[in-house]
């Protein structure tokens, strides 16, 4: 599918934000490591939930779901034996499950996607496993992944926070269920530290103790513990959120979010103060996020690491701002659905933008007077990039063309449905 994104003066009105992602699939996954039957309302619709809910059933997991909750009878430390696994094109999901993996004694994950997440690399998360007698079969850190298992032992256990905190999470959730205590000990640095945050919560809430050092590099966690079946409620998403945000931003608006909580524990949640940094009139309520923006923003300088998957929003919002503006410390996005900085900021180079990459940031000369457009530009199959190329594309002279634009459905299905309820001017076409 292509998305053909018009100059759009105005956006006006009211939405719903669609439930965090990320949150959801953390339910789902404790969920199914429950014994016993738990409830999740508002689950997230995407595909990377979606994978999660294949998975966990294809492991063993029994899932019945209406339009406001989802029930999942969970199957413990004891997930079905079966032969291979497809994620599609999750690498939370992929990384989360090579861990419960190992309580299975011969499990495939597929490469699917082998021009996106058939290209991330994993070996931190094998040389854990490796430590914890579980055998892992790979092509070179990356998929085809077969994990022999059936006994994984605790005990003494580092990882590398270099790339990733999905491999620290995946090994947070299926530590407590060994028979042996565990201690983790996180290498080097360790990337988007909020979000790890989230993984402790979710996992405190089913009752499991962990005891984490201040500074998140170690942890100690008890063996042969339980998960206990509970009552979740999903919370809104700041990531998928943060592109509506910033389209209101570049644009004359009156636009209101709703269901995004003050108190989240979402590092994304920061977008809030990024936009109020660069002078977008904003306002954050009970719950809502109310834009009035005049197309008037200033540029910044912003630790991206906080918010690791709001950054390509907010550097949407900045090719459009007085001055220069500056994303640091946000590495780890070249190690997502593709290399977040160099492909992206060479589609925002062909759109008119003037930007500049380092190994670690991304530099941002604003244009107010907004740019060019008129041409035709490559997603790279991100859904990150789809959101943020069609926010410049709204502020284009000529607007823009977005190849593979279907691939948003990743996290955010509604998007452009949304997008086009305020207002937006923004053509589908099947390509």
């Amino acid at each position: 599918m292509k998305a053909l994104v018009k100059p759009t003066e105005r956006l006006e009105g009211t939405i719903n934000a669609l439930s965090s992602k990320n949150y959801t699939t953390r339910y789902m996954l404790i969920a199914a490591l429950a014994e016993g039957t738990s409830t999740i309302y508002y689950p997230a619709h995407s595909e990377d939930s979606d994978a999660m809910r294949r998975c966990i059933k294809d492991l063993g997991a029994e899932l019945h779901e209406d339009e406001e909750k989802m029930t999942i009878t969970g199957f413990g430390r004891h997930p079905k034996q079966i032969g291979e696994l497809n994620v599609g094109n999750a690498g939370a999901v992929l990384r989360f499950l090579m861990s419960i993996a190992a309580f299975c004694p011969d499990l495939t994950f597929i490469n699917a996607y082998p021009n996106s997440l058939g290209k991330r690399p994993h070996d931190d998360l094998i040389d854990s496993l490796q430590q914890m007698g579980v055998e892992v079969e790979h092509n070179g850190g990356k998929l085809p992944i077969t994990i022999r298992g059936g006994k994984p032992r605790g005990g003494k256990i580092t990882v590398s926070g270099n790339v990733s905190s999905q491999f620290l999470s995946s090994l947070l959730f299926m530590t407590p269920l060994l028979e042996e205590d565990s201690e983790i000990e996180v290498l080097h640095d360790l990337k988007s530290k909020v979000i790890v945050g989230q993984t402790l919560e979710v996992i405190e809430q089913a009752g499991v103790k962990i005891e984490a050092s201040d500074d998140l590099m170690h942890f100690k966690i008890p063996g042969g513990q339980k998960y206990t079946a509970q009552k979740y409620v999903v919370q809104g998403d700041y990531p998928g959120s943060a592109a509506i945000l910033a389209a209101a931003a570049v644009t004359h608006s009156d636009v209101k979010v709703l269901r995004l909580e003050e108190k989240s524990r979402q590092g994304e949640k920061a977008v809030v103060d990024v936009l109020r940094a660069m002078n977008v009139n904003l306002t954050h309520e009970n719950g809502v996020v109310h834009v009035q923006g005049n197309q008037r923003l200033q540029a910044g300088e912003f630790d991206g690491d906080h918010f690791t998957d709001a950054v390509l929003a907010m550097v949407a919002a900045a090719v459009f701002a007085e001055g220069t503006s500056r994303f640091y410390n946000v590495e780890n996005l070249r190690y997502k659905e593709c290399d977040r900085i160099t492909d992206f900021v060479t589609e925002l180079r062909k759109a008119g933008a003037d930007v500049e990459e380092r190994q670690s940031e991304i530099i941002i000369h604003g244009k107010p007077e907004g740019v060019t457009g008129g041409v035709e530009i490559n997603a790279h199959y991100d859904h990150r990039v789809i959101m943020a190329l069609t926010v410049v594309g709204l502020r284009s002279e000529k607007g823009l063309t977005i190849n593979d634009a279907h691939h948003v459905a990743k996290s955010y299905p509604q998007y452009f449905d949304h997008l086009l309820s305020l207002g937006a001017q923004i053509e589908l076409v099947d390509a």
